[in-house]
């Protein structure tokens, strides 16, 4: 009896590997190339005599309304000559991100067959508005490279739980991130849990679609200390939103408090100062998982499934 376990088990290990190694060689075969534009090298590196060129090649980097004044400070101005000197620094080379990138792209084009890739990349340095450090758009992909200097880099004016994700590791997940954006359907149910489901299957996302190296505190944007909060107080957290009758609450208040980026959540309780933001983000991430776990469904579909059948479906519970 036992060997014959044994061997079941050995069968399931070498049938998940095979069917792994299967989807791996897809993904790898699906036929892209994308094309990554230094639109930063381009800009800095023009004469000002010259501006004309480049707004006529990139008309869409020049918005109408802004008089040629503005361009030429920013292509002059010393700050912005300092602040494209570090990007270069840090990206001389962008084939280590673009190689990773098209990866990325890849495993978008084999799950979502139906969506448009983008097949141009463009490098920029915009003005450091770290909601938006990479846009997703159906034709091309804009990268703002100065925001992934490093948490200490000089030009950070952020507070800590900001600018803790401006390394440049955290450049692969923030695309993901702007992919789900367009992917994931806005929930027509007005309530914590549908907030939380929500954030929770733009992190799923990343589960499909970043490679196996990312850890999951790089998906959250988290230190490794806050992840390993979460894990030890997640039955807490759970217990707390169940006994509050929060789930279904509409209180707007409740986003800002347990999913937007924050310094820390907001039980209005001593722990507060020991927890992370968005241990609600986290909660339903969790519960996607669960439901991804227990029922068969594609990633295109899971985009559409109302939050209320996620959750009745997923059998989730906190782990003690």
């Amino acid at each position: 009896m036992k060997t014959y376990v044994i061997s079941l088990v050995l069968l399931f290990f070498f049938f998940s590997c095979d069917k792994k190694n299967n989807k791996m060689k897809a993904v790898e075969a699906v036929p892209l190339d994308i094309e990554v534009i230094r639109f930063d090298k381009i800009f800095f590196e023009t004469a000002p005599k010259d501006l004309s060129k480049v707004k006529k090649e990139f008309p869409f980097f020049f918005p109408q309304g802004n008089d040629d004044s503005v361009w030429l400070d920013k292509m002059q101005n010393p700050l912005w000559r300092e602040l494209y000197a570090e990007v270069q620094k840090k990206f001389s080379d962008f084939n280590p991100y673009k190689a990773e990138l098209v990866d990325v792209l890849k495993r978008i084009k084999y799950n979502f067959p139906k969506v448009q890739i983008p097949k141009k990349v463009y490098t920029v340095i915009s003005e450091m508005d770290y909601t938006n450090k990479v846009i997703y758009a159906d034709s091309l992909m804009i990268v703002s490279l100065e925001m992934y200097l490093g948490k200490e880099h000089k030009f950070y004016q952020f507070p800590n739980y900001i600018k803790q994700n401006f390394e440049p590791r955290q450049l692969l997940p923030d695309a993901v991130e702007a992919f789900a954006r367009k992917q994931v359907m806005p929930s027509r149910e007005n309530n914590f849990l549908a907030a939380m489901i929500y954030a929770g299957k733009g992190l799923y996302l990343k589960d499909a679609l970043l490679d196996e190296e990312y850890t999951d505190e790089e998906k959250m944007g988290y230190t490794l200390e806050q992840l390993k909060w979460c894990q030890e107080n997640e039955s807490y957290i759970w217990r707390y939103f169940i006994e509050g009758q929060l789930l279904y609450d509409d209180d707007s208040k409740l986003n800002p408090r347990f999913i937007s980026p924050a310094p820390f959540s907001k039980f209005y309780l001593e722990i507060d100062n020991e927890s992370p933001g968005r241990v609600g983000a986290w909660i339903g991430w969790q519960i996607v998982r669960s439901y991804m776990k227990n029922n068969e469904v594609s990633l295109p579909q899971l985009m559409k499934t109302p939050a209320k059948e996620i959750f009745e479906k997923s059998n989730y519970k906190p782990k003690k």
